[in-house]
């Protein structure tokens, strides 16, 4: 059962400048989106963040699910949520891969491409 390049994921982000905790953090919101492209259904099993903020400070995120849920995903179909993150500086990116599962029991990461996160106009 191959299925390794059917799954696609897209990113929007949002820099949420009402949402300050503290006056030296930056609150980002980002929208994700699992697309199952494939011929069988899937399951997100577990997740995997690398975040990097504007000063190189790494910070990595992992376990099971995303909010509290392990989706199926079935073909054709797509899954959609939205998260979070707080940095330090106004600018970073984020990237990493969910471990998915297929019908057959096999597993695979689909992969999160390096994205931004950054506070409006301060990145040219």
């Amino acid at each position: 059962m191959k299925q390794l390049n059917k799954v696609k994921i897209t990113v929007e982000t949002q820099y949420l400048k009402n949402q300050i905790p503290d006056k030296d953090k930056y609150v980002f919101a980002y929208k994700i989106s699992v697309h199952n492209n494939g011929q069988h259904s899937v399951q997100l099993i577990n997740r995997y963040w690398l975040i990097t903020d504007g000063n190189g400070k790494k910070t990595e995120v992992e376990g099971p699910g995303v909010i509290g849920l392990q989706p199926h995903i079935l073909p054709g179909d797509f899954f959609q949520y939205t998260s979070g993150a707080v940095l330090d500086t106004p600018v970073g990116t984020m990237q990493g891969y969910y471990e998915m599962q297929q019908e057959d029991g096999g597993r695979f990461e689909a992969v999160i491409n390096v994205f931004s996160l950054a506070v409006p106009n301060v990145v040219n």
